[in-house]
């Protein structure tokens, strides 16, 4: 009766795939709201991967089924989310993208017995705090990232003052001290630590500080609305503060915010897929549908390949077995061949810089 009631509960938050299938699966992310962008990526993914593994045949001998989640990047509707997908019959979720949706929504699956692989969730705690064996990572780690960061700013601004903001998330405030603790194991000294509340247009009194500190780069944990608003009212104040964050502005939206005042921006991701020669001819499929594969749209149709391939090799879709396959397996995925380790993060290549410049990002050229 309780998940009837929760599953009717979340009844407005899911939007049903195809009609007919056997495999039932999920794919989760913020589909609206000021994320939406990376839910788009989310989407795009799990689709083209459910598309084409229905086409060869689907997964053992069955067509699969794709439900689309809308958490809105928030930790209660990313419950009736997952809630809504065990009342569907889901044995897998594709999902979510931000971690403050993904660690409340692992409770749920594992209680329920379904395999969740999410291709953007990048805080320690997500792994580290698992609440169960099926719950897995495609992506890299924040305390990763920080420590290429952290080195980077040694290296490249030893004679700036940096400051550390972030907007009190699980992702941003565990991105920005992740960056931060490896900055000062390194004999940095931040000019300043500071939180600042996400969804607000305006940011010139933490500018105007930031101007008054003499602060030379802002590094930022949080996403790319609020990032890019900072890096506009920082130009607008006639400042030339180099603004550093993470994989969260890995989105053309951040451009489309900023204009010419993103010129420079440096952040860190992991590797391009796009530039994997064995997925050139996916990319080109994507792009025939007018998807742009950026940011984590080829993550996501790595964490059905993954899984699919599990399912395969464990002969069943069956959660314990399923688990038992992707422990122990190697797989041929999109972002190159990988498997996990036991703690349910991928072993893949770390992180490296990239740089905004005439509104598209790339690899810094050191």
């Amino acid at each position: 009766m309780k998940k009837a009631l929760l599953a009717g509960a979340a009844l407005g938050l899911v939007l049903s795939g195809p009609a007919s299938a056997d495999i039932v699966i999920g794919a989760a992310g913020p589909m609206t709201g000021q994320y939406a962008s990376f839910g788009a990526q989310i989407r795009a993914g799990a689709e083209m991967a459910v598309e084409e593994i229905n086409a060869a045949g689907g997964v053992l001998g069955e067509q699969l089924k794709l439900e689309i989640g809308d958490d809105a990047c928030d930790p209660k509707q990313a419950v009736a989310v997952a809630n809504q997908f065990a009342g569907q019959g889901a044995v897998f979720v594709d999902g979510h993208f931000c971690s403050g949706s993904s660690i409340p929504a692992s409770a749920v699956y594992a209680e329920e017995g379904i395999i969740q692989i999410s291709p953007a969730s990048t805080a320690p705690d997500y792994t580290e705090k698992r609440p169960g064996p099926g719950i897995y990572r495609m992506c890299g780690r924040d305390d990763q990232q920080g420590d290429v960061a952290g080195q980077f700013l040694i290296d490249h601004f030893a004679d700036k003052k940096i400051a550390f903001v972030h907007d009190k998330t699980a992702y941003g405030q565990g991105l920005a001290d992740a960056t931060m603790a490896a900055y000062e194991k390194l004999g940095g000294k931040p000019a300043l630590y500071e939180a600042y509340t996400a969804g607000e247009k305006d940011y010139t009194a933490l500018v105007s500080k930031l101007k008054s500190e003499g602060v030379g780069v802002l590094y930022v944990g949080g996403y790319h609305t609020e990032a890019g608003l900072m890096a506009r009212q920082m130009r607008e104040q006639g400042m030339d503060t180099v603004l550093v964050s993470g994989d969260a502005l890995v989105t053309d939206e951040y451009w489309a915010i900023t204009g010419e005042a993103g010129e420079g921006t440096l952040m860190t991701f992991s590797p391009d897929p796009r530039k994997n020669p064995d997925a050139a001819p996916l990319v080109e499929k994507f792009r025939a549908k007018g998807v742009e594969p950026e940011g984590y749209v080829l993550y996501s149709y790595a964490a059905v390949q993954a899984w699919a391939d599990a399912v395969e090799a464990a002969g069943s879709t069956d959660y314990d077995a399923v688990v038992e396959a992707l422990n122990t397996g190697t797989f041929k995925t999109v972002l190159g061949e990988s498997g996990f380790d036991d703690k349910g993060d991928v072993k893949l290549p770390g992180y490296v810089f990239y740089e905004w410049k005439d509104g598209t990002y790339d690899y810094l050229e050191n």
